[in-house]
Parts: C-alpha cells; sequence; structure tokens
C-alpha cells in the first residue's frame, strides 16, 4: 500500500512510494548533509541484463521537466523519459535477512532479470 502522495504542479507521479520506503528514505537523507536541499532522484537508463535499470539517488538539481511529488517529508523527482517507463510503479523498502532494501514493482516490465535490478 503506497503512503498517500502530492504531486507539484499538474503533472501526476510517476512512482509511489509505500511507508516502509519513506521512513528509510527520510531516515538516509538525515545522515545527509544539506538534507533539506535533497529529493530523491528515481531514474530510469539504458543498460542492465534485460534492457533497463532502475537508478536512485540524493540530488540537489530539479529540472523544469521534472515530475515532483511529496510523500510526508520525502520529495521524488522523475524526469519525464523514465516517468514514461515507470508509470504506476511502486517503491518499497524491506529490511530482513532475505531481500532487504529497495525494490520497485514496475507494471509496464515484461520481462525482468534474475536479479531484480533490470528490465524490458
Amino acid at each position: 500500500m503506497a503512503v498517500s502522495q502530492i504531486s507539484i504542479g499538474k503533472k501526476p507521479s510517476a512512482i509511489s512510494l509505500t511507508p516502509q520506503a519513506v521512513k528509510k528514505v527520510a531516515e538516509l537523507l538525515s545522515d545527509e548533509e544539506d538534507s533539506e536541499q535533497l529529493v530523491l532522484r528515481v531514474a530510469v537508463k539504458a543498460g542492465g541484463c534485460s534492457g533497463y535499470s532502475y537508478d536512485m539517488f540524493f540530488d540537489s538539481e530539479v529540472e523544469d521537466d521534472d515530475l515532483i511529488s511529496e510523500f510526508e517529508t520525502v520529495r521524488v523527482v522523475v524526469d519525464p523519459e523514465s516517468a514514461a517507463l515507470l508509470k504506476g510503479s511502486v517503491l518499497d523498502y524491506k529490511d530482513g535477512l532475505n531481500g532487504a532494501g529497495f525494490h520497485i514493482t514496475n507494471p509496464n516490465a515484461t520481462k525482468t532479470c534474475g536479479c531484480g535490478s533490470s528490465f524490458s
């Protein structure tokens, strides 16, 4: 279940975050210098064993055409090209021994690799 989001501007959000993902991103952001200036950028880039791979990092730059969404205290930014490939996706975070870490569930992915980090 994704947490409530606010889309900034008229563009809809490309990706939603679960409460666990929001909590972990907020925790990681709090460890960063100038955290109030940072956003979580989620992107898709060419590469990986299935054609595309996900990229997530903290960014201080926001472009005019970026899609910006807020999930509680976390701002998420997606570029327009990535937004088309991520539409309807959910970012989750699992903690534990098996499958710990961030995971994107993407309804647009027709094929994923065994490691789960790339798709087509």
